[in-house]
């Protein structure tokens, strides 16, 4: 869309309308050290198992009659026991939220990890899959190969191993005893085989329901399928305590070892005039995943336990308001809630549902007395929760919450200069944050701890330049030592918040704006009043817009507030220009350390990644970017 037609002056066009920049970037994201720690950990195991069972003396008749197939489905399984003692745990969402406590005072890249919870769960979950997979195409070549030496009568080593069982009912090596028995048979018989088919039923159920076409258009064909997790669980206990797979014994293998007795049980004189081998004697190998799951189980548990109770403390709906483009908002109180900026909750509705449990980002502030979330129709449950409080006028629906959680966006204020950007619904946890702001200003609270930060005189600086910070402990030989400052240049800023926020929304209609534009106008005065107006840097973007919406924007573009918003921050049409953006910033602030904060789709994950990639300076004491995104 042209803006010559449209806008009225040059400086109207250039200035509000700002073009789309479509980005063409696929580069795979690099593993962060506790995903690569896993892989290391699944890689040693395979190898040291398969290596183990593919050259152990004591699985050496075992390998006579399975080869090498042996060693694949022992190794795979290592890996399955392993995988499934980890899936739990990223899940354990008290549990995350109780680690992320503790690690306030470690290294941010620890703490960083916790937020890639969802994604190491899903990593998991794909490798259990594979894992599976060959372990049970192992296991397939495994019953054929145990088939075809029951039925062989050619007096080779696997044939005579596989006729023990007819000397003596407990020397039996090859569990197929009949040479009528099928693959089928002892796949829907015996216990490995049927556990193993219903595991594998399960998994393939739990993995293929949550794509993401499914969850956003079937979540109730995602949720209760994942719920087979439990019959997953119960299976894996019992899979291995038939002990089908069986290796000699080590009372045996002093008295017969393999090496110099396999070949007396294929040529076996009919007199020993000399010392004989006595026939090996075989033992089953022990179930071991019930070791590996037990623990995680068992956290799991508790972590339900803890979730039914919270669930079930009375919430008292105090306000509902029905916003532009069909969000709805709830304010709620409930006893012994405490929350922090950028958490989330579960909320559940009996009169939806009685087992759905959805997340939602906290939109209030700690400071306020109630806590609420914005809710916004993307789906089946999200349309009848909204139709629900639309039609109920004297009786409110009951509501139900778990939480709060933490998520990545509590770590805000720990950064130098924050980024925020918001799409859409997407702009809630920043709602939050932007509310915490204002009442701090409004309490003008002084007893907070306080760290130095330089700014340079007004005349010195670009637009959008900021602050030039010292930390507390460099003061001394910073922020002293520097000749161009005066002492009424240095200023005290509360050490719980960021020296600088840039604030960037993208909206496709004008509506949705209006969601919070009275904190917005609220801030902008606040901040104006305290001397701090530049503390915050916010840029509205509508993404979705027509011919008669640019024109008014442009007819009243030289009045002190924007046509579309009513704020003094002017609306920008098109896209961001994220190139732009992150090199302001990095000019603005050389030697920072800046936290971004993305709630939004994908790709525009991927476009924040690589920028912070791309302007992150290499030396150690200039500017860096981390990127941090909402996962629930």
């Amino acid at each position: 869309m042209g803006c010559t037609a449209l806008m009225p002056s040059i400086r109207a066009c250039s200035h509000v309308l700002q073009g789309e920049r479509s980005w063409s970037w696929s580069s795979s994201q690099s593993l962060v050290p506790l995903q690569a720690a896993w892989l290391g950990i699944n890689i040693f195991l395979f190898t040291y198992y398969f290596l183990f069972f593919d050259r152990d003396e004591q699985y050496f008749y075992t390998r006579a009659i399975l080869g090498s197939a042996l060693a694949w489905a022992r190794a795979s399984a290592k890996c399955l026991n392993f995988n499934s003692m980890l899936i739990l745990l990223p899940v354990c969402r008290n549990l995350l939220s109780f680690l992320r406590g503790s690690c306030s005072c470690c290294r941010r890249t620890l703490r960083k990890q916790l937020d890639h919870n969802l994604t190491f769960h899903k990593l998991v979950a794909y490798a259990l899959a594979l894992f599976t997979a060959v372990h049970t195409i192992a296991h397939l070549f495994n019953l054929e190969r145990y088939n075809y030496s029951q039925q062989a009568n050619d007096g080779s080593l696997s044939a005579v191993l596989s006729k023990m069982h007819l000397q003596d009912s407990n020397k039996w090596l090859n569990p197929i005893h009949s040479n009528q028995t099928t693959v089928e048979y002892v796949a829907f018989t015996t216990i490995p085989g049927l556990t193993g088919v219903i595991i594998t039923l399960a998994l393939i159920l739990m993995v293929t329901s949550s794509t993401e076409f499914i969850r956003r258009n079937y979540f109730e064909v995602f949720w209760y399928t994942h719920h087979l997790f439990i019959i997953y669980f119960i299976g894996l206990v019992i899979h291995g305590v038939a002990g089908l797979v069986r290796g000699q014994t080590e009372e045996s293998m002093k008295e017969v070892h393999p090496q110099r007795c396999a070949e007396f049980l294929v040529h076996k004189p009919k007199e020993c005039r000399q010392e004989c081998c006595k026939e090996p004697e075989f033992g089953s190998i022990p179930a071991e995943s019930w070791k590996w799951v037990l623990a995680p189980i068992i956290l799991y548990i508790f972590e339900r336990i803890l979730r039914i109770w919270r669930a079930h403390q009375k919430v008292v709906v105090t306000k509902v308001v029905m916003h532009p483009a069909k969000v709805l908002e709830l304010q709620m109180q409930k006893k012994g809630f405490r929350m922090e900026v950028g958490q989330y909750i579960f909320v559940n509705c009996p009169a939806v549902s009685l087992l759905e449990w959805h997340p939602f980002t906290l939109t209030s502030a700690p400071e306020e007395d109630f806590f609420s979330i914005h809710i916004r129709a993307a789906g089946d449950w999200t349309e009848r929760i909204i139709d629900t409080f639309q039609q109920q006028k004297l009786e409110i629906p009951r509501i139900e919450v778990d939480g709060p959680f933490g998520t990545a966006s509590e770590d805000v204020f720990l950064y130098e200069v924050a980024m925020l950007v918001g799409a859409g619904i997407g702009v809630t946890p920043f709602a939050s944050i932007l509310k915490s702001i204002w009442y701090r200003f409004q309490q003008n609270d002084q007893t907070l701890k306080t760290k130095k930060v330089l700014r340079a005189p007004w005349d010195q600086l670009t637009p959008h330049h900021g602050f030039l910070h010292v930390q507390k402990h460099l003061a001394s030989s910073c922020l002293i030592s520097h000749p161009s400052l005066a002492p009424s240049q240095v200023t005290l800023l509360p050490h719980a918040t960021a020296s600088q926020i840039y604030f960037y929304w993208l909206c496709r209609d004008t509506g949705a704006f209006a969601w919070f534009n009275d904190l917005l106008a609220s801030l902008e005065q606040k901040m104006a009043e305290s001397g701090k107006a530049d503390f915050l840097t916010y840029r509205l973007f509508l993404t979705g817009w027509d011919t008669s919406i640019a024109n008014n924007a442009a007819l009243n573009f030289d009045t002190v507030t924007d046509a579309v918003t009513g704020l003094r921050q002017k609306t920008i049409f098109g896209r961001p220009r994220w190139d732009i953006e992150f090199s302001t910033v990095a000019t603005a602030h050389p030697r920072s350390v800046v936290g971004v904060f993305l709630c939004g789709p994908e790709a525009l994950a991927k476009v924040l990644q690589r920028s912070c990639h791309q302007h992150s300076s290499l030396d150690p004491r200039k500017v860096k970017f981390y990127f941090n995104k909402e996962n629930f």
